[in-house]
């Protein structure tokens, strides 16, 4: 039987990543992407991959986009929730905007997709989820209240939908990546990465595929014993 997977921003930095990892072990992947049309086009032509245009932060896009997946490929067994924004500035300069934004998209849309998916993962007895946190919400960040409040958010929210799922085979997991080679990083100021890279003990920012092949075991029948968990995947950037 082929798995149906939602991978939110699946289609560029480390979502495009795990939904190519996905696709390799043989699921079905469509990815959801926010914004940017001729790279999602691009994508597709590119993967194969279905592409489909929602704001996870709409809690009724949600709804009406997983049951329209659900239609045309199948019922909806995997959800990673990868689809994040920064709008960043210390608290004296964030504006409620700012805070709004990040909350609603980075924590909001892992309830929304759960609440379209979760409950016919459970009447089916099987599902995985996995919620994309970061170092950040581990360890804080400077300048990124919301941006860290919101992944913190994500690893108590994987805590306790874990529970709800643990006895119908649903298992909800997270992985927080450290600093990964991404657009978004390479937006950085080079002084300022450099600095970072100087606190990775491994010496190097981290690659997307080693994000989705942890996102891969976790969605996998191997996980099945695994849930409630945190992988950090950070390079020794940070531990507890």
């Amino acid at each position: 039987m082929t798995r149906v997977a939602i991978v939110t921003g699946g289609t560029r930095g480390i979502g495009e990543a795990i939904s190519l990892k996905l696709q390799e072990a043989g699921v079905t992947v469509v990815a959801n992407y926010g914004g940017n049309d001729d790279k999602a086009r691009a994508f597709t032509e590119r993967t194969g991959i279905a592409a489909a245009k929602w704001d996870v932060g709409d809690h009724q896009a949600c709804l009406d986009s997983c049951a329209r997946i659900a239609e045309e490929f199948g019922p909806i067994d995997i959800v990673v929730n990868n689809a994040g924004i920064t709008r960043d500035g210390t608290l004296a300069r964030m504006s409620y905007g700012d805070w709004d934004d990040v909350m609603r998209v980075n924590l909001g849309g892992c309830f929304n997709m759960a609440k379209a998916t979760f409950g016919g993962m459970v009447e089916r007895g099987w599902g995985r989820i996995v919620n994309i946190g970061s170092i950040n919400g581990q360890a804080g960040q400077y300048g990124q209240v919301n941006y860290a409040a919101a992944k913190s958010g994500i690893h108590g929210f994987t805590k306790a939908l874990a529970q709800e799922g643990a006895k119908k085979g649903v298992t909800v997991n997270a992985i927080a990546p450290g600093y990964i080679d991404t657009d978004m990083v390479a937006a950085v100021p080079p002084q300022v990465l450099e600095k970072i890279v100087a606190k990775i003990p491994v010496g190097r920012l981290g690659q997307a595929d080693e994000i989705a092949r942890g996102v891969a075991f976790l969605c996998s029948e191997n996980a099945g014993f695994v849930t409630g968990s945190t992988m950090s995947i950070n390079g020794g950037q940070h531990m507890y």
